[in-house]
């Protein structure tokens, strides 16, 4: 019948349209589909391996007992960063860290996150090697403490220190961390030193090693310089100073770096560790006959010290040790008072028979700049003023010293400010001044200082950002931000409020110099 055999034809047509519908690579619809007698297959499939990942790393104190709390460290790129709370040894520290799909390296040793021991004093490479073969690179950067080196002095039976003229017997050991060399255990002496500075809660020291050494990577000797920088709440303005005796013609400046203290066993802040000025071949070199001179005060002067006068300063003979009226002491003392009065004789500009006869005019010329420029409050005339001379060579000025009272910080006399004249005002420089020779090399002097003005800046932001966790533990131990202390002019509640009135006054200062140099 025609409608059975329109329904037989449309079931061919709907199965044979199924068949090429599908295509040859695919399942069958029906077992009866297929023509011949050969099996269908279903191909494999292959899961891609998972990318590897590394999502935390971290010190946890159930594994690092010496550390004062967990470092969770921060995973940026190829970078993973942290810094310890404490003092703490970083030289054995087991990592904790979370990877997914691979395994873990350092060097060619398999990681065990948890459970493996590493030194962190330098960054520490890690290698992520996944299960499809692809690998990760990490650097780990763990700061311990806060980036400066540390020293740990302790007195015979943890005694205070309090006499800046006896020396207390004690040891010193220097974790230099990854930027310094560390000093092994060894005995030292040590007292206080300074004078307003003496004053402060925060104390400044002097320490003799047992014997010369090399110290935070700087030329050995056997004395050293803790100081305290209480004033000073940047921490910098003594630094700053040196690193304009850097760019000098003078012969010598105190070479120094930061350094956190720990004394007897507690956390003392961080001090600004200088070289000291003294008689030595890599310090002020004297040679076996020559003079370290100090202008100071009869009130400053220590009962052992020896001295003179000339008609307008008293001159302390810091170097050699001489007894009073003996040869050393007559050749001098005559001599300086000799060159005073060729300064301010009638010829005094004469390049034979004045001054020029006399001193070092470049040492001098840059003695007062750096000292006009920063505007140190003791230049004036009254103590730090040191000069030197060796017999049959010229007077040399320097080296530089004491400018923690420089940059303004200073609210008893003109010097807080960034305009006036102060150094200028030096009995000595007020005379050189005036011999039109000498006024123009302070010109070409300025010229040459102003050059570097963009370069000083610079160099406070870096030691700013160097000493960024170093002020605030300093901070959280002598609680002197916000707070006066003397003299301070203005004071602030945040360390970059104080960086940031130093770099203004200092920047003030040289605009203001640069038009009254001219006036000269």
């Amino acid at each position: 019948m025609p409608c059975k055999q329109s329904l037989k034809h449309l079931v061919i047509v709907v199965s044979l349209f199924s068949i090429l519908g599908c295509g040859g690579n695919s399942a069958p619809v029906s077992s009866s589909v297929a023509s011949n007698n050969t099996p269908s297959t279903t191909p494999s499939t292959t899961t891609p391996a998972a990318t590897p990942s590394l999502t935390s790393f971290a010190f946890l104190t159930t594994q690092n007992s010496q550390l004062a709390n967990d470092v969770n460290l921060q995973i940026s790129g190829e970078r993973i960063t942290g810094r310890s709370t404490n003092n703490a040894s970083v030289k054995e520290l087991v990592a904790k860290f979370t990877v997914t799909n691979a395994q873990v390296y350092v060097g060619e040793t398999l990681q065990e996150s948890g459970v493996t021991v590493n030194d962190f004093t330098a960054p520490v490479a890690y290698k992520v090697m996944g299960s499809d073969g692809s690998e990760l690179n990490f650097t780990v950067d763990l700061m311990q403490f806060t980036g400066l080196p540390i020293i740990y002095l302790n007195t015979e039976n943890n005694v205070e220190i309090v006499s800046k003229d006896d020396y207390m017997n004690g040891n010193i050991r220097v974790v230099g961390g990854r930027n310094f060399p560390s000093l092994e255990l060894m005995d030292m002496k040590i007292r206080g030193r300074g004078n307003s500075t003496w004053e402060h809660p925060k104390k400044p020291y002097q320490m003799k090693l047992d014997s010369k050494q090399a110290f935070l990577g700087m030329a050995e000797d056997k004395k050293w310089l803790f100081l305290a920088e209480y004033s000073d709440k940047t921490l910098l303005r003594n630094r700053m100073a040196f690193e304009l005796g850097y760019l000098s013609s003078l012969a010598w400046t105190p070479d120094s770096e930061f350094a956190e203290v720990y004394l007897n066993g507690l956390y003392n802040g961080t001090y600004h560790i200088s070289q000291k000025v003294e008689n030595d071949g890599d310090r002020v070199d004297l040679g076996d006959t020559g003079f370290l001179l100090e202008i100071d005060q009869p009130e400053r002067l220590d009962q052992d010290d020896v001295s003179f006068n000339t008609d307008r300063y008293l001159v302390n003979i810091k170097e050699p040790e001489l007894v009073k009226n003996d040869a050393q002491y007559q050749y001098i003392s005559s001599y300086i008072n000799e060159f005073e009065d060729a300064l301010f004789s009638a010829n005094f500009a004469n390049p034979t028979t004045g001054y020029a006869a006399y001193i070092n005019i470049d040492s001098f010329v840059d003695w007062f700049l750096i000292n006009e420029i920063v505007k140190n409050v003791d230049a004036q005339w009254w103590s730090s003023i040191f000069f030197h001379v060796i017999p049959g060579e010229k007077i040399n000025m320097g080296p530089l010293w004491d400018f923690d009272l420089s940059f303004g910080n200073v609210d008893y006399a003109d010097s807080q400010y960034a305009q006036g004249w102060w150094v200028r005002d030096n009995k000595w420089i007020e005379r050189l001044l005036d011999d039109p020779a000498f006024v123009q090399r302070v010109k070409t002097r300025f010229a040459y200082f102003k050059s570097k003005q963009t370069h000083i800046l610079n160099q406070i932001d870096d030691y700013a950002a160097y000493l960024q966790y170093a002020q605030a533990e300093n901070d959280d131990k002598w609680q002197t931000f916000g707070e006066y202390v003397w003299p301070n002019p203005v004071f602030f509640d945040t360390h970059q409020e104080e960086v940031n009135y130093l770099k203004t006054w200092f920047s003030n200062r040289m605009t203001w110099l640069d038009g009254a140099i001219q006036t000269l």
